[in-house]
């Protein structure tokens, strides 16, 4: 203390010095062009600028943040998405796990290859694309129809292509893939195509029959779901007529509702979904 009632001494390290000079050109406490702690002080002191804790967020706020995070990358505003992760970043809150998920992302947005994908999907112009599977077989698609999505906890890239072989879905469904974003190899090289775009992926309608609890609990969705009704001549039975593009995630959701869900038609993704189940069942040793 140099005067009495005119200056302090702080006793702090050089990163927390470093913190509060950022703090300080933050909001404007500078002397000339240099951030000035004094000032910052100051303008605490006299209720210029407000304290507020850090550790108060819910578990709830930061999760709907950060799935909005995640929902504005797919959709290719990777501004607005950088916003949201500067903002958690921020918060004492953060397990490390998704601290440094966020991090990465915030040091390296988006690859080049991305930013181009989601620039021929917004144009719509067709284009071949490199892809590499779980078993590291190079792949070369031609893409007319595309979409960013998630499948449970991964980014895919929902796409119709021109090439067929290898695709063991119904043949109906056969020029659908869904390719994993990190197994696009980033040194991809994305090239226009020529020929038309399409308006949607292939699909089939799918009927589905619900049952007790969960006939009254459904609720449609709004993405797939082409008709929701109770049905005309089987009490307390609703039924679903479901937009289906890809048989594997179909048959991933509807595992989970068990015995309340029947696929009833089309038959060959029904006499699919039953040989699944056989295999199931087979599996420990249970006969059908």
């Amino acid at each position: 203390m140099t005067r009495k009632g005119k200056a302090i001494t702080l006793s702090i390290d050089d990163r927390d010095k470093a913190a509060l000079e950022t703090l300080a050109a933050e909001y404007g406490c500078t002397w000339g062009e240099k951030p000035n702690i004094s000032k910052l002080v100051k303008a605490i002191a006299r209720h210029e600028l407000r304290l507020a804790r850090n550790t108060d967020w819910q578990p709830e706020r930061l999760t709907a943040l950060e799935r909005s995070r995640r929902q504005l990358i797919d959709l290719g505003q990777i501004d607005d998405a950088l916003a949201i992760a500067q903002l958690l970043l921020e918060r004492r809150e953060l397990n490390l796990l998704l601290r440094q998920e966020i991090e990465r992302f915030v040091a390296r947005p988006t690859p080049a290859w991305r930013q181009e994908l989601d620039r021929y999907i917004q144009r719509q112009q067709p284009f071949s694309l490199a892809y590499q599977d779980a078993a590291e077989r190079l792949w070369q698609f031609t893409v007319r129809h595309a979409a960013i999505v998630h499948h449970e906890d991964r980014q895919y890239l929902d796409c119709w292509c021109d090439e067929t072989a290898g695709n063991q879905d119904l043949p109906e469904l056969q020029h659908n893939w869904s390719l994993r974003l990190d197994r696009i190899p980033a040194e991809t090289a994305i090239a226009p195509t020529p020929g038309p775009w399409r308006d949607s992926l292939a699909s089939l309608s799918a009927e589905l029959h619900f049952f007790g609890g969960l006939a009254f609990a459904y609720r449609t969705k709004s993405d797939a779901d082409l008709s929701n009704e109770w049905h005309p001549e089987q009490p307390r039975v609703r039924r679903v007529v479901r937009r289906v593009a890809n048989s594997f995630w179909f048959f991933r959701e509807i595992r989970r509702y068990g015995a309340d869900c029947e696929l009833v038609a089309p038959s060959g993704l029904r006499d699919r979904f039953c040989q699944q189940q056989r295999q199931i069942c087979a599996r420990y040793g249970l006969s059908v």
